[in-house]
Formats: C-alpha cells, sequence, structure tokens
C-alpha cells in the first residue's frame, strides 16, 4: 500500500525542512566550536580556560555526531518516500502506524518489530 501523494508530499516538505534545520544548526556549531577558531593555536589561555574549551568542543563533536545521524536517517527517509516504500517496516514489510510516523517521520520499524530489535 502507498501514501497518498498529499500525505507524501506534506512528510516530504517536512523532513526537508528538519533536513535543512540539521544543517543550520551544524553550521552555527562549527561557528560556535572553539577549537575552529585559527588564532587558538597561538593562544597562550590558561589551564582552565583550555579545559572549558576542550569541554565545550567535546560537547559539540557530541551533538554534532548526533545531527549528523539524525540528517542521514532524513535521507534514507527521503529515498524511502522517492521509491514509494515510506512508512513500510523493514523487517516485516507491515505498513508503520501512522501515529508513529507522525512522531518519528524517520521510523524503520512497526511498533512490534522495534520491541523484538531492542530485546
Amino acid at each position: 500500500m502507498k501514501l497518498p501523494k498529499t500525505i507524501s508530499e506534506e512528510i516530504k516538505a517536512h523532513l526537508i525542512d528538519e533536513e535543512a534545520k540539521i544543517k543550520k544548526t551544524l553550521v552555527s556549531l562549527k561557528l560556535q566550536d572553539p577549537f575552529s577558531d585559527p588564532d587558538r593555536l597561538n593562544d597562550n589561555a590558561a589551564s582552565d580556560t583550555e579545559a572549558s574549551e576542550e569541554s565545550s568542543h567535546e560537547r559539540m563533536e557530541a551533538l554534532e555526531k548526533e545531527l549528523n545521524i539524525h540528517q542521514e536517517e532524513i535521507h534514507q527517509a527521503l529515498m524511502r518516500l522517492e521509491k514509494g516504500i515510506y512508512g513500510k517496516c523493514v523487517a516485516c514489510a507491515s505498513m508503520i502506524d501512522t501515529d508513529r510516523l507522525a512522531i518519528k517521520p524517520t521510523a524503520l520499524y512497526c511498533v512490534d518489530c522495534e520491541k523484538k530489535k531492542e530485546k
């Protein structure tokens, strides 16, 4: 069963919007990262400043990794939309509940298969 075109277009627009937000956030993170400052290497900052910058950099790297993963999930969802298989569980091929897709548009598994996967 394929999704109606209007719903498919709404989902696609939502996913593209989310992807754009992620790209914008990733650019912002790069600009805020103290390690991206080329003058940082020439800076003789105190060790507490250095530790603070290191901690900030690690937090930003972790967030960047999460965002990149989510961006890839969005890309995969868009590809499934293009192929006409969006909303089908990748494990059992049954349709994923629309409430689940509304909450997590990048869902790959129906609720039952997700539970089995988590065990």
